[in-house]
């Protein structure tokens, strides 16, 4: 009896761990960046990592231009008009996805919201769960994490970087940035403390010319924040010009081999890690669950994690590895 018990759990058991219903799981995933964008790559690691497990069909469409909205929301249509059974949208602009995302849902595609999400949230667009990290909450963390390493006395000189205008992911950044630099200045009435917003593009050589002309007229610059990962490039700058690590605070967003390798130099103090593996592998399963167990999606932040320079050397393997 003792056996046949022994037999029927583990029959269970097998029956229980069986992909049952993933056969034949279609999805697009739509990003607004193109192949130059390296932190794709760490997106893209963890989507495939994801679909073989399950067993799906995906695919990854990237913009020829990085961060065209309008090629995105091309691709967008282009993947609706195909039927996939899920589709993955990074939701970069608040109005221009609208009307896709709900004719999608309408036809019963399921879309999650992935890397970026409308500003309103669920509110905004009918997208049905966010995998992505909190913008406004990030920047904060990043400002607050440079502030450590500001000059004790004197006047501070800060420059926020909005990469991409108009953007979801980079305004919302800066804003978190620009709140948490604000409230340092109300809290330190005793210094001269200057705050300037300047548009520094989504290209390492524009934004390191874009900064460097800056730094030129502005030689007294304490500290740079970008929203993506491109002060890289202008830490490049720096060094170039003979400035030695830290005359310029340098700061800001994905755990990309440029930013790394500035950071073992010393000229990029503090990064924010929004785990890109995590944000590829975590919607599939999501769409996973919801066609074989009928799980509604649900929103998941994947952080504001702080890195700097003592952190990278772990780091630099599971770069290699495509992880992070």
């Amino acid at each position: 009896m003792l056996k046949k018990f022994l037999a029927a759990t583990a029959l269970g058991l097998s029956l229980m761990a069986s992909p049952a219903g993933a056969e034949g799981l279609n999805i697009a995933f739509i990003s607004h960046s193109s192949a130059s964008n390296t932190f794709w790559q760490s997106v893209k690691k963890g989507y495939d990592d994801a679909c073989a497990k399950v067993g799906a069909t995906c695919q990854l469409i990237l913009t020829q231009q990085e961060g065209s909205v309008e090629q995105a929301v091309a691709n967008l249509q282009a993947a609706i008009a195909s039927k996939p059974d899920a589709i993955f949208v990074a939701i970069v602009d608040d109005k221009a996805y609208d009307n896709a995302i709900k004719e999608a849902t309408d036809a019963g595609i399921l879309v999650l919201a992935v890397n970026v999400d409308d500003s309103q949230g669920a509110k905004g667009n009918a997208r049905k769960a966010f995998i992505g990290q909190g913008f406004v909450a990030a920047g904060y963390a990043l400002a607050k994490a440079q502030s450590e390493n500001f000059p004790k006395e004197g006047p501070l000189n800060l420059l926020v970087g909005v990469n991409a205008p108009g953007q979801t992911w980079s305004e919302q950044r800066a804003a978190g940035v620009t709140k948490f630099l604000e409230e340092y200045k109300a809290e330190h009435k005793d210094r001269e403390i200057n705050i300037t917003r300047i548009d520094s593009a989504t290209d390492l050589a524009l934004t390191a010319d874009r900064i460097g002309a800056y730094l030129n007229a502005n030689p007294n610059t304490t500290a740079y924040f970008d929203t993506g990962y491109w002060e890289a490039g202008v830490a490049k700058v720096l060094k170039d010009r003979g400035v030695e690590p830290g005359k310029v605070l340098l700061g800001g967003f994905d755990l990309v081999p440029e930013v790394l390798q500035q950071m073992q130099a010393g000229y990029v103090k503090v990064q924010v890690d929004q785990q890109p593996y995590m944000q590829g592998f975590m919607p599939v399963m999501q769409a996973y669950l919801y066609k074989t167990a009928g799980l509604t999606p649900a929103d998941i932040d994947t952080g504001q994690g702080i890195v700097t320079p003592k952190d990278v050397a772990a780091i630099m393997e599971m770069s290699k590895q495509g992880l992070r």
